[in-house]
């Protein structure tokens, strides 16, 4: 019997209403399967750090070593800094377990209505890296408080790093249509993003079968509207992939269709999973949050885990709600909770399990 230790990190706002959805599906799948999952739910975040005055205690990644799997939900709050949250606890898990890769899918799904006029098909991975670039924490301020007060925020790229997440995204490319756009800005930061062109140069020549393309930033902004569907895997730096795959969110019906994931493709250490929508206060306790991206987001860890049938049966299921469309959430035109849309595709796994064949 397949046996996964899943660590979960419900976090603020909506996190928690969206991860009790993940959990339904988890139990229902072992009701459904041979498999089991033994979840520990770990009360970190914003909120605990206005009760402790810690996000999370400063063991925690070895307290979290051990799973195979975190998920967490979103992590945020009006009266907590982002860099205090986040900083401490996302940043950190992704350091700690070099989580070097930020996955996140950009497709728009069967009974998704597409923003844009034209009606092609939406169907791109952003692999992000995730350690370094604009990302690396190297910085500071001086002179506070006068007219001289400065600010340095450095860029930091490793020849290590890069090739490393360049080759994740070329693997990617030959599981799907063999393409990799690189999505840069060389025509202006001539160091670290011809650095990153001269490495992505190299490792395409470790991968004859996989066409290339490579895009400047505002272009490929453009052309993820104009164009979507020249795009296959994208591998871009922290600071455009973070921006980007938010463009890509609305691309793909708004961030509650969003999912991501953190990995550890080594499986040295465990990887994590995550809707990316945020902790949206406004939306918390209501229980009208659209989990399908934390849902997707549990199909990406099992697919992850090696339980590629349950992860697209996720995906079959989440598809089969959204085409008949009688549950709906507030943000795609419907007036069903987080609950109702985590039950329905429960539901529909269900029936998948019951049909003959």
């Amino acid at each position: 019997m397949p046996e996964y230790n899943i660590a979960l990190i419900p976090g603020d706002g909506i996190g928690p209403e969206v991860v009790n959805e993940v959990v339904k599906v988890l139990k229902a799948i072992e009701e459904l399967s041979n498999i089991e999952f033994k979840m520990e739910s770990f009360l970190w975040g914003s909120e605990n750090y206005l009760k402790k005055g810690s996000v999370a205690p400063d063991n925690f990644i070895d307290i979290l070593r051990p799973f195979d799997a975190i998920f967490l939900g979103a992590i945020g709050h009006p009266k907590v800094q982002d860099y205090i949250s986040i900083g401490k606890l996302i940043f950190g898990l992704r350091r700690g377990f070099d989580q070097y890769v930020n996955y996140r899918p950009i497709k728009l799904l069967k009974g998704v209505d597409s923003p844009l006029k034209k009606n092609c098909p939406i169907d791109m991975l952003f692999i992000r890296e995730n350690e370094e670039g604009e990302y690396g924490d190297i910085g500071g301020r001086s002179y506070p408080n006068t007219d001289r007060e400065l600010a340095i925020q450095v860029a930091l790229f490793t020849r290590y790093e890069t090739q490393r997440v360049m080759r994740f995204a070329f693997e990617q490319a030959r599981l799907r249509r063999k393409h990799v756009t690189s999505i840069t800005k060389s025509n202006a930061l001539k160091h670290s993003m011809i650095f990153w062109d001269e490495i992505f140069e190299e490792v395409s020549k470790d991968y004859p079968d996989v066409k290339t393309d490579r895009v400047l930033v505002d272009a490929a902004a453009m052309y993820m509207v104009l164009e979507p569907e020249r795009f296959d895997v994208v591998v871009t730096s922290n600071l455009f992939g973070d921006i980007l795959t938010d463009l890509g969110a609305a691309l793909q019906g708004g961030l509650g269709f969003a999912p991501g994931a953190n990995l550890n493709p080594d499986k040295i250490y465990p990887s994590m999973f995550e809707p990316i929508h945020g902790s949206a206060p406004s939306l918390a306790g209501k229980g009208v949050a659209n989990p399908i991206a934390a849902i997707w987001s549990s199909s990406l860890m099992l697919d992850f885990l090696g339980e590629k049938i349950w992860a697209q049966k996720i995906m079959e299921a989440i598809e089969k709600v959204l085409v008949e469309g009688k549950i709906r959430t507030p943000d795609i035109g419907g007036k069903n909770s987080t609950s109702d849309m985590g039950d329905a595709i429960i539901e529909q796994l269900i029936r998948q399990d019951k049909t003959p064949g």
